[in-house]
């Protein structure tokens, strides 16, 4: 495994690293934030998955998550949004479709079915690697997202209950085969959009692990494409307990998850002390 970085940060090691991936054939670039413990100690995991045109970057630089999970001794995992490389196919000119819109699923169409399987990558592959590479405790995780990868923390999750103690999302696309930028990416097959969606999984009977999420009000993409009202309605009628936050004035960007984000890691921290 390469190690592109590590420098010190709040009492711990903030690292970047970019080890070859099996799973989509590229280097796959990850970031990940080890706060000082004990030697020999094994700590919990809260993964988080960002949005549309976005890198591993994106929170490492903009999330202000680094004082939190030093005070409650978590690890985070911030993994990149879709496989890179001069081999990998794109859509060009399109900011939701191709290079950076991995949607966290495994392609089944060509071009894209021999790179973009990110939903392997990251329920299988990189937990693995996360597993034999840093002090973890893999029977405590927790996972959050942002928009794009608030659909892919929701649908991680409900698939595999049995995995995440909580799960968390700022802004989160809650049912993708049922707007714009979803129906763009799930491809002709809509009978294997269900299980990348997280409203249809919900109403299906998933199991469903605490759930938290915050939405801005101001965010310009609520009405069309993320629709916030279908998880609510989903979660009352499955008699699901969600705490659903429309947060006042805020928008899409960063400002807003930087906001709450110590929020979201306490209320992870919860769940993943006991």
């Amino acid at each position: 495994m390469r190690i592109i970085s590590e420098v010190r940060s709040f009492g711990g090691v903030q690292g970047v690293y970019s080890p070859k991936s099996e799973s989509t054939g590229t280097d796959m670039t990850f970031a990940v934030f080890v706060p000082d413990h004990v030697p020999g100690a094994r700590l919990p995991v809260l993964w988080y998955v960002s949005g549309l045109t976005c890198t591993h970057a994106n929170v490492m630089v903009k999330g202000e998550y680094r004082a939190a999970c030093a005070e409650y001794g978590l690890v985070l995992v911030a993994p990149d949004t879709i496989p890179r490389g001069d081999d990998v196919p794109d859509a060009e000119d399109e900011y939701d479709f191709g290079k950076g819109a991995g949607f966290y699923v495994d392609a089944t169409e060509q071009p894209w079915a021999e790179h973009y399987r990110m939903r392997s990558y990251l329920e299988q592959e990189l937990s693995a690697l996360i597993t034999e590479n840093f002090p973890v405790d893999m029977e405590r995780q927790s996972i959050t997202g942002h928009s794009m990868g608030g659909h892919g923390a929701l649908t991680v999750a409900l698939r595999n209950p049995e995995t995440f103690r909580s799960v968390s999302a700022f802004s989160p696309i809650v049912a993708p085969s049922q707007v714009p930028w979803g129906e763009k990416a799930l491809g002709r097959d809509r009978a294997a959009w269900r299980e990348y969606d997280a409203v249809t999984l919900i109403k299906d009977g998933a199991n469903c692990p605490p759930l938290l999420v915050d939405q801005g009000t101001a965010d310009d993409f609520l009405e069309e494409q993320l629709q916030t009202d279908r998880l609510i309605e989903a979660c009352k009628a499955n008699s699901i307990s969600a705490e659903i936050r429309m947060q006042d004035g805020y928008d899409h960007s960063y400002f807003f998850i930087s906001t709450f984000m110590t929020e979201h890691i306490a209320w992870h921290a919860r769940f993943l002390s006991a």
